[in-house]
């Protein structure tokens, strides 16, 4: 029989049940006095075979486990140095900005805008008086 769960706990569990019917079987048809039956062997058999292995396989995990070998990894050649670079010509300096590039800071704004409606004040006075 053929082994393929990991644990061989239930399956002993399934046996030790099936054994038991067996036997009750058994002691209600012919009585308790009468030898094993051929499926009891069978089964028992089985129990002892089950067990067995489940002892080798408790025994073999504590056991230490193989471990890898470490990976050694191969040096490389170190690279070759590259050719110095040609120094770069120096850029022409760039013109200063014009006023059309200028953007007006926040308190020039406000100042501007101040200008304006002194104007209009005085401007609406000279017409008034005029």
């Amino acid at each position: 029989m053929t082994i393929r769960t990991a644990s061989l706990h239930r399956q002993i569990e399934k046996n030790g049940a099936r054994l038991h019917l067996a036997m009750l079987s058994r002691v209600h048809s012919q009585g308790a006095d009468r030898p094993a039956s051929e499926e009891e062997k069978v089964l028992l058999e089985e129990r002892r075979l089950l067990r067995e292995a489940q002892a080798t396989r408790q025994a073999q995990a504590t056991l230490p486990k193989p471990k890898a070998a470490r990976v050694v990894k191969e040096a490389k050649p170190p690279k070759e140095p590259k050719a110095p670079k040609a120094p770069k010509e120096p850029k022409a300096p760039k013109a200063a900005k014009s006023a059309k590039d200028h953007k007006p800071s926040r308190a020039e704004k406000v100042a501007k805008k101040a200008e304006s409606l002194e104007a209009a004040k005085r401007a609406a006075k000279k017409s008034a008086k005029t």
